[in-house]
């Protein structure tokens, strides 16, 4: 899988609780390249949710750097080309970054062609017949075109979460966030949401997943961060992870989990 130029650097990212007594995120660097399919492992509470949040600003690090697209995002202010200060306006920025939760997340008292049309109608000013073609074709796409005008409480837990995933597509983002976009599924429904994902991977888009499904990962992901303690442990391609793993943590929670 060819990735190409840099598109977020995150650099000794931290985030602290009680007055540091708890570290989250424990000097994360990372590089996440354009069209780079990210999967995070580790245990329960070894940050990797916190890890993800932080990268749109969702948790407000304690320290670090996190630069999208040339702009330091944790800054309130940044030199354009032409030297002079520019506020950050970090909504255009999340704009750019889609979001998919454990939980849909979607808005009950709308119908799910509502609930995709909302945020480009209102944020981006589409034009509404435009963005309702736009949406057919997301929803064609995973298999829910005729579900348009139902209500959320009316679909699978696995079609809601089709339903979240093509929401955020909506807003043309250039890296889509997931954030444990399985664990809230039934097991039969995993495989449905994982394929939508798979597709979005194989088009290029760039993604970082935190996920407990290690199959997905082994397929799909094309650089592997494992982390515990709030710390990155260990990067490396799937084959470097899963059958060369290096650091003692790694070994033993892959021992307690293929």
């Amino acid at each position: 899988m060819e990735t190409g130029d840099k598109l977020i650097c995150v650099t000794d990212l931290e985030k602290h609780y009680n007055k540091g007594a708890i570290k989250a995120l424990d000097g994360v660097t990372v590089t996440i390249n354009k069209g780079d399919v990210i999967v995070v492992i580790g245990p329960s509470g070894s940050g990797k949710s916190t890890f993800l949040r932080s990268l749109n600003l969702l948790e407000e690090p304690t320290g670090g750097s996190i630069v999208f697209n040339d702009v330091d995002i944790t800054k309130k202010k940044y030199r354009d080309e032409n030297g002079k200060w520019v506020k950050v306006n970090m909504d255009l920025h999340r704009q750019k970054m889609g979001m998919v939760f454990q939980h849909f997340n979607l808005f009950p008292h709308k119908t799910i062609m509502e609930n995709m049309i909302l945020a480009p109608v209102k944020v981006k000013k589409e034009d509404e017949a435009a963005a309702r073609e736009r949406a057919l074709k997301l929803l064609e796409r995973v298999g829910l075109k005729d579900r348009a005008d139902a209500y959320p409480i009316q679909l699978s837990g696995g079609q809601k979460q089709r339903i979240a995933i093509v929401r955020a597509l909506m807003m043309e983002p250039e890296v889509m966030l997931f954030d444990e976009p399985t664990s809230a599924l039934d097991p039969e429904m995993v495989g449905e949401v994982l394929d939508v994902m798979k597709d979005l991977a194989k088009e290029g888009m760039t993604m970082v997943v935190v996920t407990h499904e290690m199959g997905f990962a082994r397929e799909v992901g094309n650089r592997i961060l494992f982390m515990a303690d709030g710390k990155l442990l260990e990067e490396g391609s799937p084959e470097e992870i899963f059958e060369k793993p290096k650091h003692p943590r790694l070994k033993e929670f892959l021992s307690k989990v293929l």
